[in-house]
């Protein structure tokens, strides 16, 4: 089915209640996004469909069944490479963690996961989010999709790549002195940075233990 370009949230809830569309239909067409545009992007490193669409069914099965939606039910976002995610690879950008699947979720994943958002997989940054222009992972440029010639910002640039591309709704990163403003500012997209503790940081890696990023 075609589908809009651009959802926001309130899209998403309004046309899964309205059964305009499914959760496993919009999980088909994000992936089918990335499909198409992540070989020129470089925004995300891992897929996690598996995870995506039982998620996706959980929030169909709901709606069959008439129960209250929690407030992100369906809504396809991505999750920067920093932030643990139980059995899917979480690098850091970085080649000494190519193998890593970790056996948690960072808090934050955990409770947007609870609130029903649907987790499609990882974005690329700058290595352990050390970087300003998402140029410096082991695993390639991220282009930005506004002008692939330009960089997208860092060091959570995919992420806000990701958004800006329309290849997610909305997307995690981590901010310790522009990491989340910059590239959001980048990309053209909005860009929060709470106040620090606002967010727990359990499950993000850090490049140093005194420089532990808040997550947005």
């Amino acid at each position: 089915m075609s589908l809009s370009p651009t959802w926001t949230i309130p899209a998403v809830r309004a046309a899964l209640e309205a059964r305009r569309i499914s959760a496993r239909e919009l999980v088909k067409e994000y992936y089918s996004r990335i499909e198409q545009r992540n070989a020129e992007l470089n925004i995300f490193l891992a897929l996690s469909p598996e995870r995506a669409y039982a998620q996706a069914d959980r929030i169909d099965a709901a709606i069959a069944a008439g129960d209250a939606l929690p407030a992100l039910a369906g809504v396809p976002m991505a999750v920067k490479d920093v932030i643990s995610t139980r059995g899917i690879p979480t690098t850091c950008g970085s080649r000494i963690l190519a193998d890593y699947r970790p056996a948690y979720d960072a808090t934050a994943v955990e409770r947007l996961e609870r609130a029903g958002a649907v987790i499609l997989g990882k974005t690329n940054c700058d290595e352990f989010a050390m970087g300003s222009s998402n140029e410096n992972s082991a695993y390639g440029p991220v282009h930005n999709p506004v002008a692939t010639d330009h960089v997208p910002g860092g060091s959570s640039g995919g992420s806000a790549a990701a958004v800006a591309a329309d290849m997610a709704v909305f997307a995690l990163g981590t901010d310790t002195g522009g990491s989340v403003r910059q590239p959001g500012s980048f990309c053209g997209v909005p860009a929060l940075n709470p106040s620090y503790g606002r967010v727990s940081r359990y499950g993000l890696i850090a490049f140093a233990s005194s420089l532990l990023a808040p997550l947005f």
